[in-house]
């Protein structure tokens, strides 16, 4: 059974930072592309961040210089630290996990970005 559990969500001051977590469990995690997506009430669901390799990194533009990517295949873990929140930040975070036709997403976590 394929498991993405997210955590590290929370409420935080703008300027603030978190630290989402996701630990995944029955897939080979090291095969798949690892991703951040968010969607906010009202938006459709959109990519943050993904990763596979060291060097195989992408961010959109909207957090560019924000937000750091990192996976450890050793665990199983991807991480996505955020910096200098703002309130268009807020919303639910999904991790994704997607290795050719397989594609699986964690049950989200609340970030809301508010003073």
């Amino acid at each position: 059974q394929v498991q993405l559990v997210e955590s590290g969500g929370g409420l935080v001051q703008p300027g603030g930072s978190l630290r989402l977590s996701c630990a995944a469990s029955g897939i080979s995690f090291w095969l798949y592309d690892m991703g951040w997506y968010r969607q906010a009430p009202g938006n459709q669901r959109e990519l943050v961040a993904t990763i596979f390799g060291a060097r195989n990194i992408k961010y959109s533009d909207s957090v560019k210089g924000r937000f750091t990517v990192s996976r450890d295949n050793g665990q199983n873990t991807v991480w996505l630290q955020m910096n200098n929140l703002e309130p268009e930040d807020t919303a639910v975070y999904y991790c994704n996990a997607e290795w050719g036709s397989r594609n699986y997403w964690g049950q989200g976590t609340q970030v809301t970005v508010s003073s």
